[in-house]
């Protein structure tokens, strides 16, 4: 498939080891997915989450969104002989990234499977020295959303009572409905990390126009905010047209709850100093394909039609929800100097259909694209050797424009 090829080539380029996978497709090109990675690669020694979030052009795969790692070392966590985890160290904080997980028995009740899949969670991160405590984002993605969300918010706020969060807030998070290929109740994954000094401390954030989750018994902040060296990454929840007391606004009116949805994404963002043109990966889930036009012009109003979103069909958490939006955001400490090849410690890169790169993100340093790539050469030729050395995470995000 013309997506992983692509991806093969970008990860090659960047010297950049596949830290997790994200493929919105659909259910049935699974197994041809799973096999042209296997060809491409050899082999997938890496956590990949499939979840049938259908495009909205028809095609078979929405799109792929990428954590990479370069520069530093990166160990593998396995579950019942499948890799479900990756375990590396940036510099300021020990992270663990996972996906993949389900229960152990799919035919079970959906609460039971609920339970069982926060036990893999639970396990898999203590093979890294981690622990449910340590979690700073999750996905869940549940199949029929609609007919059990409020059983799984029972069952998830059950299990996250008997937890005290490092950061002291519960973690950000995304519930979106979608299948999954191993026909479980749900599929999950998750985004742990362990600060190696105090000042790197993971942060709630609060969303300006909307009540915090937990008032209407889901068991998320709205956003986490993850300090490092050189910057600081946001990480916004699934957003959706809720009012400031948890109700729905704007009903079935997309173009309304699109605007209502952006309004919010963006209170959050500018409450810590960030704009639009700071997201490094998104995420929009539309009920009806033929509702993907009110992004669209929303977006092209606001010059922001180049924002690396990956966008898909999927249920949201309630039935008169017709538009949900996720997003991290990334932002240096140092001047924002745009340039071709922005060779900061998080970056983002979005390959469109005609294999051009895109980059948004914030160099440490003002140099020329030439000189960009000679520092990042001679990072990776310094410590090639050294696993000890801390690295860069790069995300990444392939799709094929929504026509």
């Amino acid at each position: 498939m013309e997506l992983f090829t692509r991806l093969k080539a970008a990860l090659r380029e960047l010297d950049a080891t596949l830290v997790h996978l994200t493929v919105f497709g659909s259910i049935s090109a699974n197994t041809a997915g799973t096999e042209a990675l296997r060809r491409l690669f050899g082999h997938v020694d890496w956590p990949v989450t499939w979840v049938e979030g259908a495009a909205c052009d028809s095609s078979p795969i929405a799109g792929l969104q990428v954590f990479g790692f370069t520069g530093g070392e990166v160990k593998r966590i396995r579950l019942d002989g499948r890799v479900v985890g990756s375990v590396f160290n940036d510099g300021t904080a020990r992270h663990c990234m996972l996906g993949g997980l389900g229960p152990v028995r799919n035919v079970s009740a959906r609460a039971d499977q609920t339970k069982e899949t926060l036990d893999n969670l639970t396990k898999a991160l203590a093979q890294g020295g981690f622990s449910l405590a340590d979690i700073v984002r999750t996905w869940f993605f549940l199949d029929d959303i609609l007919s059990w969300y409020d059983e799984f918010n029972q069952t998830r706020t059950q299990i996250y009572s008997g937890v005290k969060f490092r950061a002291g807030s519960l973690p950000a998070s995304t519930g979106v409905g979608a299948k999954n290929p191993a026909g479980a109740a749900l599929a999950v994954g998750a985004w742990a990390m362990q600060p190696m000094n105090p000042s790197a401390r993971a942060e709630e954030i609060a969303s300006p126009l909307q009540c915090p989750a937990p008032a209407y018994g889901s068991s998320f902040s709205r956003a986490m905010e993850l300090p490092s060296a050189s910057g600081r990454r946001l990480l916004i929840s699934g957003t959706a047209s809720i009012a400031s007391g948890g109700e729905t606004l704007w009903p079935g009116a997309a173009y309304q709850q699109v605007a209502q949805t952006m309004q919010a994404v963006g209170a959050i963002l500018r409450s810590r100093g960030f704009g639009f043109s700071d997201l490094t990966r998104a995420t929009a889930y539309f009920k009806h394909r033929t509702d993907t036009q009110a992004f669209t012009e929303w977006c092209a109003a606001r010059s922001l039609l180049s924002q690396p979103v990956a966008v898909v069909q999927c249920d949201i958490c309630h039935d008169n929800l017709l538009f949900e939006l996720e997003a991290d955001a990334w932002r240096s400490t140092a001047q924002f100097v745009p340039s071709p090849y922005p060779w900061g410690e998080y970056e983002r890169f979005c390959l469109n259909d005609y294999s051009e790169i895109k980059s948004l993100g914030c160099p440490t340093t003002a140099l020329s694209p030439d000189k960009e790539e000679d520092k990042r050469k001679q990072h990776h030729n310094a410590h090639q050797n050294d696993s000890s050395t801390p690295g860069f995470i790069v995300d990444l995000e392939f799709q094929l424009p929504t026509r």
